[in-house]
């Protein structure tokens, strides 16, 4: 069997199956075809060894044991019976049955593995009197089930636990989310770092974490099989494991490690010296320490580091990095300033540098000032990201933009447009400064989708954050059109936010960005403990720049202006927690008493606070968690009635029950009128207001032919959004 050709798959991450082709013709293995998901090929036991020793992008290398026929659970199981199992299982060995894909009939992967492990057993019982035990963590012999159409192929797992498992790294003591071992090699060979090292170029890291690239690139520089560490393997529990051509495999690959003749050629850094230590005690267990020369700085000052690095070999070389992103940081302060970090050390490189990196924002490009060679998409862990190669030859792109107090700044941008729309937005800036301070307005929207090619809205906040002056920018992508794709549009994101900052003078860390998101109309994403204080109309309102829906919509300034000048001596109703600052302003401005309902104890609770923030007594309001129809039905059979309800409702309402849909604010918000008007007081106003683009009341007035309705939409549209597609439309309802 050793001898004769053995039918294998290697798997590996999705986007490297032509990495892991070459890898495998590296190794003289000749038939060899990617597939979706990793390569099927052909070879010697020799090479099946070779494969698991050497490759440093394959998560498993897997032999084919037998094809069976899969229709139903009846036919796997019997086909799985009559494999001769007895001559590859020994007695007292633990197995385990992994399985995936599915058909009509088996669609549920652990009944899969559950019905081919019950006919191992029984087979084994039969041949040899005894069953298996099972052991799902370090079983001897492991077994793949992979289920497609009418047909099941059967694999032994050769090598084990996955192959990313290089054992350099000490269990339990690693940074947050290091890179995997598999993605890591699978990024240097994108790049091409053998070669770069083959022809006497350096290797760097910034960012290091763990240090799984530096030692990546060391064991590929040292000619290191990465499977040389690993102390258990998949076939040693095999009947027809070849200790003897293993070892040989083993001595062979021993023989070829390399060793630094001269300086380290690689140098890897953190500004955390935790991760340095950790980097260097996984260098040494990888045995590779002597190639690399750790340190602990700001990624930013990366060049003084490089010096004498490799000897006369830092010329050029590959920078490539891993930098802190998570989908917290995408979202967050300390962002810009890892990308500003990152692009000063690209600057500080030479010419005949390369940059890659690994990344879900392609807005990390406007801050390199580079659009990248090529881009790769592929998985780190659960989150979508791209592989980026950027060529540090070419000068990044960059534009002078002059502040609004004058100061001039060199903006790196990757999207050719910018230019236009930097000069769009300072002139939007100057007249809506010049108005903001005229009328006594701190926050105000500056820019509402003014160019196509740039559909964000970018809103100003000027007021306290822990007791102290801040301005904040919140830049909000609206909507992102199908014929521009991801990346450009993340691109132009991030150019928008990078030039807003420059020209408001307003530091980057402090300008939010929020992608677009198509479910924006039901979630609210922010920060907890993340707010900027700010007053409007004399009030004062806590806002998160980083949720989707502010809480305080700054297109419905007037609409709260117009709900104090309402609310003198009335009984005020306020419906749903979005209400509250319509509320806040009814009851500084003379209400006699008012009530605030939700359905939500989260929201209520936000109101509250709200409430409390103005210096409004609790004795002043009462608040009701329950849906607005029960509350309404209660309010009327209790014969209560109020003469100024509050209604600017969230575009999509509470389900009325557990068991309904959502009530749709775009088709019912006449059936929501109608609920208002039957605790409505015989003189009594609904104030009903909302900001949704694409709902017009006046088509559902027919149905509301028992009410009063007056559009007042015009007189209440602030000056900063009469171009806006966001413009609010208010009603009086009597």
């Amino acid at each position: 069997m050793h001898n004769q050709e053995q039918e294998l798959f290697a798997r590996c991450a999705s986007g490297f199956e032509q990495t892991l082709a070459q890898e495998l013709k590296n190794l003289s293995i000749k038939r060899v075809r990617p597939l979706r998901g990793g390569v099927a090929f052909f070879g010697s036991m020799a090479d099946a060894y070779k494969a698991c020793l050497w490759s440093r992008v394959a998560t498993r290398i897997q032999l084919v044991l037998v094809r069976v026929g899969a229709r139903n659970a009846n036919e796997l199981y019997h086909g799985t019976l009559g494999f001769a199992w007895e001559n590859h299982l020994g007695v007292g060995s633990t197995i385990s049955v992994e399985a995936h894909g599915s058909n009509a009939e088996l669609r549920n992967t652990k009944f899969v593995a559950l019905k081919v492990k019950d006919a191992i057993c029984d087979r084994m019982r039969s041949a040899r009197g005894v069953r298996p035990n099972i052991d799902a963590r370090h079983p001897d012999f492991a077994v793949n089930v992979a289920v497609h159409e009418q047909r099941a192929t059967i694999y032994l797992n050769l090598s084990g636990e996955s192959l990313h498992r290089r054992e350099y790294r000490e269990d339990g003591v690693q940074t947050e989310a290091p890179l995997k071992e598999t993605l890591a090699a699978g990024i240097l060979l994108l790049a091409k770092w053998p070669e770069t090292f083959r022809s006497g170029g350096c290797f760097a890291d910034p960012m290091c974490g763990s240090g799984t690239l530096a030692i990546e690139a060391a064991l590929m520089a040292s000619n290191t099989a990465p499977g040389l560490l690993r102390t258990r393997w998949g076939f040693e529990g095999w009947l027809k494991h070849d200790k003897t051509l293993w070892s040989s495999v083993l001595e062979q690959a021993q023989a070829q490690v390399e060793y630094p003749t001269g300086p380290a050629a690689i140098v890897a850094g953190d500004i955390d010296p935790n991760a340095v230590s950790i980097s260097k005690s996984n260098a040494e267990r990888a045995g590779v320490d002597m190639w690399i020369r750790f340190y602990t700085n700001d990624a930013s000052r990366l060049k003084r580091h490089m010096r004498g690095l490799g000897g006369d070999r830092a010329s050029f070389g590959l920078m490539a990095t891993n930098p802190p992103y998570g989908m917290r940081l995408l979202s967050s302060a300390e962002l810009p300033q890892t990308y500003l970090s990152l692009a000063t050390a690209a600057e500080g490189l030479g010419d005949g540098w390369n940059l890659c990196v690994i990344t879900p924002d392609a807005g990390i490009d406007a801050t390199l000032g580079r659009t990248p060679a090529w881009t790769t998409p592929c998985l780190n862990g659960p989150i979508s990201t791209w592989i980026r190669m950027y060529s540090l030859g070419d000068s990044p792109s960059s534009i002078t933009v002059t502040s609004l107090d004058g100061k001039q700044a060199k903006v790196p941008f990757a999207e050719p447009n910018s230019a236009q729309f930097a000069s769009r937005l300072r002139k939007n800036a100057r007249d809506r400064v010049r108005w903001a301070r005229k009328e006594h307005i701190g926050s105000f929207r500056t820019y509402d989708t003014d160019l196509p090619d740039y559909p964000l809205s970018i809103d100003v906040y000027h007021g306290k954050v822990e007791g102290h002056s801040k301005e904040l920018l919140r830049i909000q992508e609206t909507r992102r059109p199908k014929s521009v794709d991801v990346q450009q549009a993340q691109r132009r994101l991030a150019d928008a936010a990078n030039i807003a900052s420059a020209i408001f003078g307003i530091p980057r860390e402090d300008a939010f960005v929020l992608p677009h998101d198509p479910d924006s109309n039901k979630t609210s994403k922010g920060m907890p403990g993340l707010a900027i204080r700010i007053e409007d109309n004399g009030l004062a309102f806590d806002i998160d720049p980083l949720a989707t829906s502010v809480g305080l919509p700054l297109c419905m300034r007037e609409v709260r202006a117009a709900a104090g000048k309402l609310a003198s001596s009335r009984r005020v109703a306020a419906l749903f927690a979005s209400s509250t600052p319509c509320l806040a302003a009814a009851l500084a401005n003379g209400a006699k008493e008012g009530v605030l309902i939700d359905a939500s104890k989260g929201q209520l609770a936000k109101g509250r606070e709200c409430l409390t923030i103005n210096g409004i007594s609790s004795k002043r309001y009462k608040t009701a968690c329950m849906d607005i129809r029960s509350w309404t039905q209660r309010e009327q059979k209790a014969g209560h009635t109020y003469d100024l309800i509050l209604c600017t409702p969230p575009t999509w309402l509470p389900k009325k029950d557990a068991g309904s849909a959502e009530w749709d604010l775009r088709q019912e918000y006449a059936d929501l009128l109608r609920t208002c008007a039957r605790i409505l007081a015989k003189n009594g106003i609904v104030l009903f207001a909302y900001a949704a683009s694409g709902l017009d009341l006046n088509m559902h007035v027919k149905k509301l032919s028992s009410l009063h309705v007056e559009d007042i939409s015009k007189s209440i549209v602030p000056h900063d959004f009469e171009r806006s597609r966001e413009k609010p439309r208010c009603f009086l309802v009597k």
